[in-house]
């Protein structure tokens, strides 16, 4: 692992380098981006940079410099073996007053590259009874406030399973706590849309540029009869869904492995789409 803050390279990835009273670990003001590493590369680097600047605006932070990025991102992978790794930039408020007010110091921006080992190709996932707010003040920015992932996640992992699917306020489909949710109902692929409430994931935007899916609201209680579930993300790529909420499903399904090769054949073919 390397690690880089504020504009230097740390020589102990581990040691300590960051304000007690930094703003996001008093309260969890920041925003981050998780950027998968292939051969030793980052992928949709462009479009993860972009996604960042946006929800450092929503959060009213300053946006980072794109040069800066970039040269920290450069940083932390020059040197390392990393076949299959993940990247992680954070931008907080910086140190702050030990309340919800920020004061007037420079954000912290931290990048961080370590390996990562592949998902399986199928996995299983429950609903949880926490709905997520699609009108609150951080519906679809990417930000580090992810105590309610944290609590719905050890839900599912309760249940066996690696991801937990939230459905709105309004009961209509969500997304999971770090994939976006695609379903196939009578041989058609959906997913919810941005109103939903969703993050709008690169993986999700990427599955809809290269394969196509119809963009739709439904009542979360459509996973009961759909035909296949695969999840999409930075680091699952697209991954089947073999269980959901204990029933059994056909996984990786036809409409699943064809969206997989899809991927597969345009990721090679551009690394930064």
């Amino acid at each position: 692992m390397r690690s880089w803050i504020n504009g230097q390279l740390l020589a102990d990835p581990n040691a300590p380098a960051l304000a007690v009273s930094d703003h996001g670990v008093t309260v969890g003001d920041g925003v981050f981006e998780s950027v998968k590493i292939v051969d030793g590369q980052p992928f949709a680097l462009t479009r993860h940079l972009a996604r960042l600047g946006t929800s450092a605006r929503g959060l009213g932070l300053p946006e980072p410099d794109d040069a800066t990025l970039r040269g920290a991102v450069d940083a932390v992978l020059t040197g390392q073996d990393l076949p299959l790794g993940r990247l992680r930039i954070t931008l907080t408020g910086g140190p702050a007053p030990l309340g919800s007010g920020r004061g007037d110091a420079v954000p912290t921006l931290i990048v961080v590259a370590a390996p990562m080992g592949a998902w399986d190709p199928t996995t299983s996932v429950v609903t949880v009874p926490w709905p997520r707010n699609e009108r609150g003040a951080l519906a679809g920015m990417k930000t580090t406030s992810y105590a309610e992932n944290v609590i719905a996640l050890a839900y599912a992992e309760e249940r066996g399973a690696t991801e937990a699917i939230f459905a709105n306020t309004v009961g209509n489909l969500c997304e999971g706590t770090g994939s976006n949710v695609f379903y196939v109902v009578d041989g058609e692929l959906r997913t919810p849309t941005l109103a939903a409430g969703c993050l709008a994931g690169i993986s999700r935007a990427l599955v809809l540029e290269w394969y196509g899916a119809k963009e739709i609201d439904e009542p979360v209680e459509v996973l009961e009869r759909a035909e296949e579930i695969f999840l999409a993300s930075t680091t699952r790529d697209i991954q089947g869904v073999h269980s959901c909420d204990g029933r059994a499903l056909d996984a990786p399904g036809p409409v699943t492995r064809d969206a997989m090769q899809t991927w597969a054949n345009s990721e090679r073919e551009n690394l930064d789409p």
